[in-house]
């Protein structure tokens, strides 16, 4: 029988867990056993209790002899050594940003299967954690912004005046964006965005917020990826951007911004200069802190005040709303391993692009193109 063990995580400040007890139900119907690490869940309010009623088995240690380990976090190398040879493991890996990570899951010969790199297709949408986690991140953003400006959101009518709407800033249109954008326009915000790539322009509007324009050099005329990402901009167009972007941001009370470009540094899109233009108790929340910020002044989980502007650089906001994100998390994880686990064992299926793709480690070696060609692997 095929073991699926989900240890606790040990990042700080990470509150969510790989698997609630209703998709750990699931996953024994398809003849697995589920091992789960005590108090593994407590933090995203699943108790041990429910765990065992499903029929969930509570141990000290669930790495040690599982053939499938699923965590929400990179392990750490302690973790990876704990796994037995040949095991599979399904978490977010960031393969291009740990690139000793990788070599240790090849060293072990863990089969390792990244959350990030399932393919933006239409048959993995149930897959895409990624786009679980940016959804709840856009929406906590705006939250924790409205909760650090000193005003109301929406327009107020009282005996005392009308306070007009606070104007907030979308800065990158993908999945964390739109659901900034929804969020900020429930909360009654007046909403713009901006995003490289014009085709997202219709969503923009779709949602209530005005798009946008500026203009771009005419060699970045393609400002999208293949997987749907936005691509780097020339010099050119940087400086174009950089003069639209301080107009707007200065005109803004909170700005999120939500801008990256897969294994590379977030892009520098709001500088110091515009900063000390802002208005006294303006708000930056920038959801790209942890690949370097996408404002030159952020700092990684940190509050950076500067000239009576607040800027927000979290890290990990799905975290916050533990219990959702580890129910959709937990969605995501099972729609894959329904891929390659059944009754008769593990399988992986190289002919299925979406296992192809996501397969990061595989007998020793890295095996997904994407995470090849990031680390430059072909040549």
């Amino acid at each position: 029988m095929i073991i699926v063990g989900v240890p606790k995580e040990t990042v700080k400040g990470e509150k969510r867990v790989a698997l609630n007890p209703d998709i750990a139900a699931q996953i024994m119907k398809l003849g697995a056993e589920v091992r789960i690490e005590k108090g593994a869940g407590a933090a995203a309010h699943f108790t041990d209790e429910a765990y065992e009623a499903v029929g969930v088995k509570l141990v000290d240690d669930a790495i040690t002899g599982s053939d499938i380990v699923l965590k929400v976090q990179k392990p750490d190398a302690a973790q990876v050594a704990a796994m037995k040879e040949g095991a599979v493991l399904v978490s977010f890996l960031w393969a291009a940003q740990n690139r000793e990570l990788i070599d240790l899951l090849n060293k072990h010969n863990i089969t390792a299967l990244g959350m990030e790199a399932v393919p933006r297709i239409t048959r993995a949408q149930k897959m895409d954690a990624l786009s679980s986690m940016s959804s709840i991140a856009g929406y906590k953003a705006v939250l924790l912004g409205a909760d650090n400006l000193g005003k109301y959101l929406p327009m107020m009518m009282t005996a005392a005046g009308t306070i007009a709407p606070a104007k907030v800033l979308i800065v990158g249109a993908g999945v964390a964006g739109l659901q900034a954008i929804a969020t900020a326009r429930r909360l009654g915000a007046v909403v713009e965005a901006f995003d490289v790539r014009p085709a997202v322009k219709e969503q923009v509007e779709s949602l209530g917020a005005k798009f946008v324009d500026i203009p771009l050099a005419e060699e970045d005329q393609q400002t999208e990826t293949k997987g749907g990402y936005a691509k780097e901009l020339s010099e050119a167009s940087k400086q174009l951007q950089k003069e639209a972007m301080h107009e707007r941001v200065i005109a803004s009370d909170i700005v999120i911004t939500t801008a990256l470009i897969p294994g590379k540094p977030a892009p520098k899109l709001i500088f110091k200069e515009t900063v000390a233009q802002m208005a006294a108790g303006s708000v930056i929340v920038d959801l790209a802190a942890e690949q370097g910020g996408n404002c030159e002044l952020t700092k990684a989980d940190e509050v950076v005040i500067s000239n009576n502007v607040k800027i927000l650089g979290p890290t990990n906001l799905p975290a916050e709303l533990s219990l959702h994100s580890s129910q959709l998390y937990a969605r995501n994880v099972f729609a894959l391993l329904q891929l390659i686990l059944s009754e008769e064992g593990i399988r992986l299926d190289f002919e299925d692009q979406v296992i192809h793709e996501t397969t990061v480690t595989h007998d020793g070696q890295v095996h997904s193109p994407v995470i090849r060609g990031l680390l430059g692997l072909d040549g």
